[in-house]
């Protein structure tokens, strides 16, 4: 039987985290990754609509409420497994219980184009 232990550091000092989910693919411009990356500007307007704005695109989105919250969980150290040792420890660091969707294609933000004279 595999026993996994998960716990908190405290009601209170759990972190609450926000899911943010985007239509299609999002390719970096190195072929190294997305990892540690910044992706773009996210702001609200007066109303709480999310807007994120990736380099000269800019997406309008919505806040959902998730209906199943999930848990942030960091693994750590094994100890020396045994009988009333479990193998794993899990802790718990953040919530997740609202995400932004972005479900509509992203629209290209046009400034000042000079007019031909």
């Amino acid at each position: 039987m595999v026993q996994i232990v998960v716990s908190s550091e405290g009601a209170g000092g759990l972190a609450q985290w926000v899911l943010v989910e985007l239509q299609g693919e999002v390719e970096p411009r190195q072929s190294g990754g997305l990892a540690g990356s910044l992706l773009g500007d996210l702001h609200y307007t007066r109303e709480g609509v999310p807007v994120l704005i990736v380099g000269h695109h800019i997406l309008y989105g919505k806040v959902v409420q998730l209906e199943k919250p999930f848990a942030v969980l960091v693994k750590r150290g094994a100890g020396e497994p045994g009988p009333a040792e479990p193998h794993t420890h899990y802790t718990v660091t953040a919530l997740i219980k609202t995400k932004l969707l972005f479900k509509t294609r992203p629209k290209p933000i046009i400034t000042n184009v000079p007019k031909k004279a």
